[in-house]
């Protein structure tokens, strides 16, 4: 009975999401800026890096600016992380009822599926986040270089979509909201096109929860006082989900990048139009070469290394089983 009080899935989602909230309002500013370099190409660099792409920000758009598109991410974001840290625990705690205990290659499998479940919400949110950060760049690029017009590379033209890009010269820049882009999305491409990206998507996202979720596990493990005792400090959990997010965003830069580009649904000046992951591959190594593939890899590290740390903080603090009136269990249960 104590093993079931101590597991409570409920629990688990309403921790997952706050620590998704808390830990995205941390750091999205930096994401902010890893799209936009993600999406620069070689040749046509309006942002040498993460702080000149934040100070150009700030200065074109306002402090407010930073946080475009993080009213679809924190709306998108409870449900995705309650469902990617709730699902793991999930996963981990059916896989260790026979009472072996867990081991490595089980771990992997709890974060693959943990992975698989998550894209059902990221994809969406992503896409959504996605085409309102990267209008920045667009309008700058149209300032920049004010005799090119930006072209919509998706099958047919939206105005709706147009006007979020709206780049011309003029005093104020028309922008659209996040529902507005879904409702045309919707109209246009049905519900496939909130899903654009989801193979590269799954790419990204199973190797990073197969890498993250037993690394942490196992460098949280380290922090417990005595085998007797299980609890962690709260410093520790922040430390290992930082190092773990770290190692994890890393390894997975690559794929990150190749998602991002397919997608943008907005090219910019001379930026090409991607046909599936594979051709995204292909035109990237051909015209950028291999570095290109790690571009904004600093960006997404810094931002999911506090993400991830924030979100273990405050996942293992134990605010669900708190709400939910349970004894907070603050290691994951075998």
């Amino acid at each position: 009975m104590a093993q079931q009080q101590q597991y409570s899935l409920p629990a688990k989602l309403i921790n997952g999401g706050v620590a998704g909230m808390v830990g995205v309002t941390c750091v999205f500013p930096i994401d902010l800026a890893k799209t936009r370099l993600q999406n620069q190409r070689s040749g046509q660099q309006l942002y040498k890096n993460m702080m000149d792409c934040l100070i150009k920000t700030v200065r074109s758009d306002g402090y407010f600016g930073m946080y475009r598109g993080a009213a679809v991410n924190l709306t998108l974001v409870t449900p995705e992380k309650a469902i990617k840290l709730a699902a793991n625990d999930f996963f981990r705690h059916q896989l260790s009822r026979d009472g072996r205990g867990l081991t490595v290659f089980k771990e992997m499998l709890a974060g693959c599926c943990a992975g698989m479940c998550q894209v059902i919400i990221t994809t969406p949110m992503e896409m959504l986040k996605i085409q309102l950060q990267d209008a920045g760049r667009l309008a700058a690029q149209q300032r920049v270089i004010p005799s090119v017009v930006t072209t919509l590379k998706m099958g047919g033209t939206s105005a709706v979509l147009s006007r979020s890009y709206n780049t011309n010269l003029g005093p104020q820049v028309m922008r659209v909201s996040a529902t507005e882009i879904t409702r045309e999305l919707l109209r246009t491409k049905g519900v496939t096109g909130l899903y654009r990206g989801l193979g590269a998507t799954l790419m990204r996202d199973i190797p990073f929860s197969v890498v993250y979720f037993p690394l942490f596990a196992h460098l949280h493990k380290l922090g417990q006082n005595s085998p007797e005792d299980p609890s962690v400090p709260f410093y520790w959990s922040f430390l290992s989900g930082c190092m773990s997010g770290c190692v994890a965003a890393v390894a997975v830069s690559p794929c990150d990048v190749v998602k991002t580009r397919l997608q943008s649904l907005r090219k910019g000046a001379n930026e090409e139009a991607y046909n599936g992951v594979v051709d995204c591959v292909r035109q990237i190594l051909k015209k950028e070469g291999p570095g290109a593939f790690l571009k904004g890899a600093s960006c997404r590290a810094l931002v999911i290394a506090p993400l991830f740390g924030i979100a273990q903080v405050v996942y293992f603090v134990g605010v669900g089983e708190f709400v939910l009136g349970y004894t907070p269990y603050n290691i994951y249960s075998a």
